[in-house]
């Protein structure tokens, strides 16, 4: 159950409506998801997440694949359930392969465990990696 309402594209304040019609156009949907119902409680926060967001997943030397897989991995370590299935819809809908989704999860896993190894053992860190 949500902490603060959704706030809905007819009930939104002008701010927040512009907001909504950028990422509409950005998006090229009509589907406002509810991350960004919920964050418009605040308009300065919703303008300011929406604007790194459009920022990070502009084009650039990481391929838009790549870069929702990564926003998974982190979902997955923070334990977000909204941004889990979000992003990993995104993949998908982006070109994600069910291998590579396979791939992905095993990868998250194997870092989880050998970090929490890692990290319970306070292994020194090597020289060479320190360069």
């Amino acid at each position: 159950m949500a902490t603060v309402p959704m706030i809905e594209y007819d009930d939104a304040s002008d701010e927040v409506r512009a907001i909504y019609d950028d990422l509409r156009e950005v998006r090229k949907t009509d589907f406002i998801n509810n991350f960004w119902k919920a964050l418009a409680n605040q308009p300065g926060i919703l303008k300011r997440i929406w604007a790194g967001i459009k920022e990070v997943f502009s084009e650039g030397e990481i391929d838009p694949v790549t870069k929702e897989m990564i926003y998974i991995a982190v979902s997955v370590a923070n334990n977000c359930d909204y941004c889990i299935h979000s992003h990993t819809s995104n993949a998908f809908n982006k070109g994600m392969t069910v291998g590579q989704y396979e791939e992905l999860l095993a990868l998250i896993g194997m870092a989880h465990q050998t970090n929490g190894l890692a990290s319970g053992m306070k292994v020194p860190i090597d020289e060479v990696y320190l360069k």
